[in-house]
């Protein structure tokens, strides 16, 4: 099964990182492989880490708690399941970045919140249930703010693994 763990980032544009246990590090470095198809996932996890079953879970419900991830479950392609995705970006004054932030972190259709250094500086990732309903979010996002979003669908998709050591 394919796993994300969606990293807490509320805008921040720190390259810092945080202190983490060996038991967090590990933990969070090998999910992000995701899980393996078996009868029991996160106990053939917590034993190539070499801890217990229990400990995994506890820590990975503690990293969703403080906020260190803000999602961990599976990942699904929308657009193959007749949903919408689309890349999205917005131009926000840096006094309003951190409102705006949590203004569009809280709808459940975005993923992958950044904030860039460009103009556009905040782009995101949404998933709809169906591809109008990409529209219908933007439309949402933008009343909500009072700033206009881009749409920037894809054109061509590239797997690159992407994964982040900590």
């Amino acid at each position: 099964m394919s796993a994300i763990a969606k990293p807490s980032n509320r805008g921040n544009s720190s390259t810092e990182i945080p202190e983490f246990t060996d038991t967090e590090r590990a933990v969070i470095n090998r999910l992000q492989y995701g899980l393996p198809l078996t009868p029991a996932p996160y106990r053939d996890v917590a034993e190539e880490l070499g801890i217990s079953e229990q400990m995994l879970l506890d820590t990975l419900k503690a990293l969703l708690a403080n906020g260190t991830l803000t999602r961990f479950g599976p990942m699904f392609h929308a657009g193959e399941m007749g949903g919408g995705l689309t890349l999205a970006a917005m131009r926000i004054p840096s006094e309003d970045f951190e409102r705006v932030t949590e203004q569009v972190n809280s709808f459940p259709e975005v993923a992958h919140n950044y904030r860039r250094e460009h103009e556009l500086n905040m782009w995101f990732v949404l998933a709809t249930e169906t591809p109008d309903g990409i529209a219908d979010t933007i439309q949402r996002i933008e009343a909500l703010t009072g700033h206009p979003v881009y749409n920037m669908p894809k054109e061509q998709e590239f797997h690159v693994n992407l994964h982040f050591e900590v």
